[in-house]
C-alpha cells in the first residue's frame, strides 16, 4: 500500500496525469509521512554526548620549582638597599647646629568673663500732655522776617498810586489845572490817538483805578499792569514829540522812565503785608503769576500804541 501511494505521489511530480483529485492526493501525502515516522526509531538524547570546551584544556599553569620560595613582600623582592643616603656632616668652621628645640605648646585663649550690663531704668511719664516742638518767633510768624520789607513797599506803592491817582483826577474833574473832561478829547486827539473818546476813557480808568488800588494794596498786580500800560504809551508819547532819543533831553522821559520801572517792580514784588491783600500769595511770595501779568501788561501798551497811535516814537 505504501509503495502503492508512493508511485501515485512520483507520478504526480512527473507531469503524469491521473484521474484522483486534490484531496485524495493530500491525504495520500499524510498516511506517507505518517508510516515513515513510525518506522524510525526515535533516538533519547543521554548525557555522554554532551560536550564542554573546557574538558580539554590547551594550557597548563606552571609549577613552581622545587628550593625556591615565592616573594610575598617588597623587602622578599630586593632585601639589599642599592643606594645609600649621604649622612649630614658640619664643614670646618662652621657651627653645628643645635638640635631643634620643640615649641612651646600653645594655651587656648579663655575670654574673661563677661560683667552683667546693669539693669536699664526706664522713667515712665505720668504725664499725657503732647509734646510740642519749640519753635522760634520767627517760624510762627514769617512777617517776623521781612523787616522793613512791608514798611518800604507801602511807601512805594501810595507814591505810585497817588501820582496816577493825582493825574487822572485832573484830567476827569479838571482840579489843579487840568483839563477836565470837556477837554480831554482835544488834548488826546492833538497828541496824535486816533479815537480821542476811547483814548480819554482808556487813560484815565487806568489812571484813576489802577492808582486807587496801588494804594489800598488791593488786585495789586493787575492794578499795578494797568498803571504800567498807562505810563509805557505816555512814555511812547513823550518820545514822538521831537526826533532822536529824548531820555537826557530837557522836559525828556526821565520822570516816565522812573514810573515804568516803579509799576513793574510793584508787580513782580507784591504789595507787601501792610496792604488789604496782604494774606494772599501774591502779596509775598509772588511768582509765575506776576510775571505773566508783566507781559500781558507791556502787550497791551503795544496793542494800544499800534492800533490807537501808529506813529513811530523813534523818529
Amino acid at each position: 500500500m505504501v509503495e502503492t501511494l508512493r508511485k501515485l505521489l512520483r507520478a504526480r511530480s512527473d507531469g503524469v496525469r491521473r484521474e484522483c483529485c486534490s484531496r485524495d492526493v493530500a491525504f495520500a501525502g499524510l498516511i506517507v509521512r505518517t508510516v515513515t515516522d513510525a518506522e524510525e526509531p526515535k533516538k533519547v538524547p543521554t548525557g555522554r554526548d554532551a560536550s564542554s570546551p573546557f574538558d580539554e584544556p590547551t594550557e597548563q599553569l606552571s609549577r613552581p620549582v622545587a628550593g625556591r620560595t615565592i616573594p610575598e613582600t617588597d623587602d622578599d623582592l630586593n632585601p639589599v638597599p642599592t643606594e645609600q643616603l649621604p649622612v649630614y656632616r658640619p664643614r670646618e668652621g662652621e657651627v653645628p647646629r643645635p638640635p631643634s628645640q620643640p615649641t612651646e605648646a600653645y594655651t587656648a585663649y579663655t575670654p574673661p568673663p563677661t560683667a552683667v550690663p546693669p539693669a536699664r531704668v526706664e522713667t515712665v511719664r505720668t504725664d499725657t500732655a503732647p509734646q510740642v516742638p519749640a519753635y522760634s518767633k520767627r517760624d510762627l510768624d514769617p512777617g517776623l522776617g521781612r523787616g522793613t520789607l512791608d514798611l518800604g513797599l507801602l511807601i512805594l506803592r501810595i507814591t505810585v498810586g497817588g501820582l496816577f491817582l493825582f493825574h487822572g483826577l485832573q484830567k476827569l474833574t479838571g482840579w489843579w489845572g487840568g483839563p477836565g473832561l470837556d477837554k480831554m478829547p482835544d488834548m488826546v486827539e492833538h497828541l496824535g490817538w486816533k479815537q480821542p473818546q476811547i483814548s480819554s476813557v482808556l487813560l484815565m480808568v487806568g489812571e484813576i483805578g489802577g492808582g486807587a488800588l496801588l494804594i489800598l494794596g488791593l488786585a495789586t498786580p493787575l492794578a499795578a499792569g494797568a498803571v504800567l500800560a498807562v505810563i509805557i504809551d505816555a512814555w511812547l508819547v513823550r518820545q514822538a514829540a521831537a526826533p532822536g532819543l529824548q531820555f537826557t533831553a530837557p522836559g525828556g522821559v526821565e520822570y516816565e522812565t522812573m514810573l515804568v520801572a516803579a509799576s513793574a517792580s510793584l508787580i513782580l514784588t507784591g504789595p507787601g503785608r501792610i496792604a488789604v491783600d496782604g494774606g494772599r500769595g501774591w502779596a509775598t511770595r509772588p511768582y509765575v503769576g506776576s510775571f505773566v501779568v508783566l507781559l500781558i501788561a507791556i502787550a497791551a501798551a503795544a496793542c494800544m500804541w499800534i492800533f490807537m497811535h501808529g506813529g513811530n516814537p523813534f523818529i
